[in-house]
């Protein structure tokens, strides 16, 4: 993939799909400027640094490290020459609200164990899923992930129709693909836990998301030491050996189509670039910085597509440690559907939540000071919902108690570092659409083609990056959609 032709490119924010994007440019031969308007490069993967305590304040999970992997090697590079990794055991443990609990680790035959003796022969049927999860992840990466299929020309291909029987099999829900192989709702909740990070629920996300069980299961659950903050820094660190420029506290306000380019404003400086990818939220960019006639969809269409859920968040640095809870840990109500219904059916804040809660000095003393613990609260919720300091402080009383009713471990007394962070912080920091925390969520009729596009149908010379576009949400999908933004920046540049 090289075009050494010096065009010079702007890329409008700096989170992982912008990052990416500006690498595959740089060593294509293209000159690269990234324009972020906060003060920290990686976008939602930004750090909250405070008394020695250092948080990641958006993702926090390194999947798929087969995608990172693939990344770093096409320029002639490994993972390890950033950051080192150390694989979690358990991958994660579960609290339900009835006072059970699981871990979920690599140990095939603890799982195995584990799943049977919740429900008879639903050992074997987690080897099945399991099975038919990495087919469907192997095809779904060769065929649909890898291979940019945003256009419908792109779909005529052979490999398309050998693909088509798994992918028919795979257009209904994952609840009900789910209950074909698992009776039990525990184990069901264990399958679609993920679903949270693809911003959907068991009834809207399509079944051929099955393949995350293969990403959890089979490829296995890692931790960046330094947290994911080390993934940008060694994204940032590539750039530069490319020649990559990087400008932080430089929001763009309006970017315009000239004759010989485009003109990006910020409040300091107007750039001149030859062509733009945008990397911020794709509604905003279409709403507020471009010129009405050269945007692709209206407002009814952006009020009509299906985002991500938002999310409450309390960033805790307390006092000790903070046992039983895991480097990652879940806690579940054993019914969790009000939840889902709460997000997207009747938004409110959620009355008996499922949560998140991530403890990274479980595995890296550098992230606390010693005898102090660190860790970090997410609870999904509607996006667009309300927002205030009052509705955040009732929420919090009814979130810390129910850490202590549901893990044991009460951290009311010890808490000597807080932030929250909620629905109006992400539509302030990161121009989020309804304040969402991830992006367009994973529904059927918001998936591949029907995604928008990587290219502005609208204005030659104009690309988008990130959540909102192919392949779609989490920072591997990121990064593969730089990869694709890329190409097909460099494909237009041959072609005119």
């Amino acid at each position: 993939m090289t075009d050494r032709s010096g065009t010079s490119v702007a890329v409008v924010g700096a989170g992982i799909g912008g990052l990416s994007t500006a690498c595959y440019l740089a060593d294509a031969g293209a000159s690269v400027r990234v324009l972020e308007k906060n003060e920290q490069l990686g976008g939602r993967a930004s750090r909250l640094e405070r008394d020695g305590f250092r948080f990641d304040m958006g993702p926090s999970w390194y999947l798929m490290p087969d995608v990172f992997e693939r990344f770093f090697a096409q320029f002639d590079r490994r993972p390890a020459d950033y950051y080192t990794l150390q694989p979690l055991d358990p991958h994660y443990r579960i609290f339900f609200k009835d006072g059970d609990s699981v871990d979920a680790r690599g140990d095939r035959g603890h799982m195995r164990e584990m799943f049977e003796s919740y429900e008879s022969g639903a050992g074997d049927a987690f080897e099945d899923y399991l099975a038919t999860s990495r087919t469907h992840y192997e095809t779904a990466m060769e065929e649909f992930v890898y291979v940019d299929r945003s256009r419908p020309r792109d779909w005529l291909d052979p490999a398309v129709a050998r693909a088509a029987p798994i992918g028919l099999q795979l257009l209904g829900s994952m609840q009900g693909h789910v209950a074909d192989y698992f009776d039990h709702p525990k184990l069901q909740q264990i399958m679609q836990y993920t679903l949270v990070f693809l911003g959907g629920s068991p009834q809207t996300t399509p079944a051929l998301y099955n393949i995350m069980s293969h990403v959890d299961f089979n490829l296995g659950v890692y931790y960046p030491e330094g947290g994911m903050g080390s993934v940008v820094d060694g994204l940032v660190s590539l750039g530069e050996d490319l020649g990559v420029t990087y400008e932080t506290g430089a929001a763009v306000e309006a970017i315009t189509s000239v004759a010989d380019g485009f003109v990006v404003e910020t409040a300091e400086t107007d750039y001149r670039p030859d062509r733009v990818v945008a990397n911020a939220d794709y509604a905003h960019v279409e709403r507020d910085l471009l010129p009405e006639y050269d945007r692709q969809y209206d407002d009814e269409y952006w009020d009509s597509r299906t985002y991500a859920p938002s999310a409450f968040l309390l960033y805790l640095g307390v006092e000790g440690d903070v046992d039983p809870l895991a480097h990652h840990t879940l806690v579940l109500p054993t019914e969790w559907d009000d939840h889902f219904a709460q997000i997207f059916e009747r938004p409110s804040w959620p009355d008996d939540p499922a949560y998140y809660l991530c403890v990274p000095s479980k595995t890296d003393d550098s992230v606390a000071p010693e005898g102090h613990s660190n860790l970090f609260v997410l609870v999904p919720l509607a996006p667009g919902l309300a927002d205030s300091e009052a509705l955040r402080e009732r929420y919090r009383e009814q979130i810390l108690a129910d850490i202590a009713a549901n893990t044991g471990v009460d951290l009311r007394d010890r808490i000597v570092v807080e932030e929250d962070f909620g629905v109006a912080d992400f539509g302030e920091r990161y121009n989020a659409t309804e304040g969402t925390a991830l992006g367009l969520a994973h529904t059927l009729r918001q998936t591949g083609l029907l995604r928008p596009s990587n290219r502005s149908t609208e204005v030659d010379g104009l690309y988008f990056t990130g959540s909102f576009t192919t392949p779609g949400i989490g920072v591997p999908m990121c990064l593969i959609s730089g990869e694709h933004t890329a190409e097909a920046l460099i494909a237009d540049e041959r072609e005119g």
